[in-house]
């Protein structure tokens, strides 16, 4: 019969994995590079300091991981760590979401500040951390900048702020505002005193933060690709009416602008920062 020229293909078995046997890697071993694409080992990831080795790329870091790998070990030693956020302006659902972010980060507010020492040098640093609320520039945030720059004139030792900032955090509205200045009269209180001040960009740094205290460095550093700013290109592009480059306000960008001294690699960070420290506890020039 004309089935049997064409008997039927033997038929194999289905095989449906068992739902304990799905999803066996855990969770955070590995990690995909936001620019190539390439999967990486959480392990690799950490030891090129959260920077993909085949692109360059800089993954986010928190506060808590720069100072691991930017202070020597076992120097850092924090303080004003329990100054609170108030709601002034009772602004709907705010201390609800502070609450949430505290416990999501372990951080009490968007920077974390304290003094230690980077290949034996003293100095003070302020390290926001882009976790809490996009490291937001909120009343807690500037009084604690505030009082490390101050901190750094009593100890008589150089200031490092890491910004990373979405900006001025609204729900404070003019009370978030005002840090600008704030932070910006104490730096120049610092520059009267002749003691150093050192600025490191991150990705981003955008808005207030940009517009104060994160382009006043004595020298101004930025990590690659890093965006920095003041508003975005989509408000820009129509304010305008011309198509931005693609490049416009990465860090290269802003250093071909005359704006940064330098665009320094993770691993690059801490050796330079030590050449400067080195230079300015000789009286050295820059």
């Amino acid at each position: 019969m004309l089935k049997d020229l064409f008997p039927k293909k033997k038929r194999y078995a289905t095989i449906t994995p068992h739902p304990s046997s799905r999803d066996k890697v855990p969770e955070g071993l590995m990690n995909k590079c936001k620019r190539c694409g390439e999967i990486l080992l959480s392990k690799e990831l950490e030891k090129h300091l959260k920077t993909c080795p085949h692109c360059a790329y800089h993954f986010t870091m928190t506060a808590e991981e720069r100072i691991q790998v930017t202070l020597d070990e076992g120097s850092f030693q924090a303080f004003n760590d329990r100054i609170r956020t108030e709601n002034p302006l009772e602004f709907p659902g705010y201390l609800e979401k502070l609450e949430k972010v505290q416990e999501s980060t372990g951080m009490k507010e968007g920077v974390l500040t304290g003094s230690g020492t980077i290949a034996g040098y003293p100095v003070v640093v302020a390290v926001m951390d882009a976790n809490f609320i996009m490291g937001s520039m909120g009343s807690v945030v500037g009084e604690k900048l505030t009082r490390a720059v101050e901190q750094a004139m009593e100890l008589n030792c150089p200031m490092i702020i890491f910004s990373v900032s979405g900006g001025a955090r609204m729900q404070e509205g003019v009370f978030s505002l005002m840090q600008m200045a704030k932070v910006s009269a104490a730096l120049a209180r610092l520059a009267e005193k002749r003691l150093l001040y050192i600025s490191v960009l991150t990705n981003p740094t955008t808005g207030g933060v940009t517009a104060s205290f994160a382009m006043q460095g004595d020298l101004n550093l930025s990590e690659p690709g890093a965006i920095i700013g003041f508003a975005g290109r989509r408000v820009i592009e129509p304010m305008i009416r011309q198509k931005l480059p693609d490049e416009f306000q990465t860090a290269e960008f802003v250093l071909e602008h005359g704006m940064l001294d330098q665009v320094v690699h993770r691993k690059d960070l801490k050796p330079l920062l030590a050449t400067v420290l080195s230079l300015h506890a000789q009286g050295g020039s820059l």
